[in-house]
């Protein structure tokens, strides 16, 4: 349940769970969340018998973009493993991806968005680079059929 108050909350505390009951947050190594945007889709209608020349505005569905998840390599695969399981043609392991935004002192959830049916669509490494004093680090691309508010 969302957590009103009259401060915003700091972005930088927040866990993520892909669906594998694992927890991931910055403490674990995951650095950025980035949300997709949400859109109703809208077309203009004009029925043939309408008096006026302006035309209605009809919803007739809902697009999301892309959840994208930035965490500092660690040595695990599991990332690449999901995505490569859709790589290879599995229609069938997609998950519900929930993220909770924590407050302060990580004591209770404020806020939270749920991702159904997701699976992954891109899975990349930013640069290797001898010059030092970046961080290496793995993103994952989720698409997903519906998104959820708490």
């Amino acid at each position: 349940m969302a957590i009103y108050r009259d401060a915003p909350y700091p972005p930088c505390h927040f866990t993520v769970d892909l669906g594998t009951g694992e927890i991931w947050s910055p403490n674990t190594g995951l650095l950025e969340v980035v949300f997709p945007e949400a859109r109703l889709v809208v077309t203009d209608y004009r029925p043939g018998n309408s008096k006026t020349p302006e035309p209605q505005k009809v919803q007739t569905g809902v697009e999301y973009g892309t959840l994208i998840l930035r965490r500092t390599v660690n040595g695990s695969l599991d990332w690449y493993q999901w995505w490569n399981e859709f790589r290879n043609g599995s229609t069938g392991n997609t998950r519900s991806v929930t993220i909770h935004l924590m407050n302060e002192d990580l004591s209770n959830v404020v806020l939270t968005w749920k991702f159904f049916r997701a699976r992954p669509v891109n899975h990349l490494f930013s640069n290797l680079t001898g010059l030092g004093g970046e961080l290496f680090v793995e993103s994952l691309e989720l698409a997903f059929e519906r998104l959820e508010m708490e």
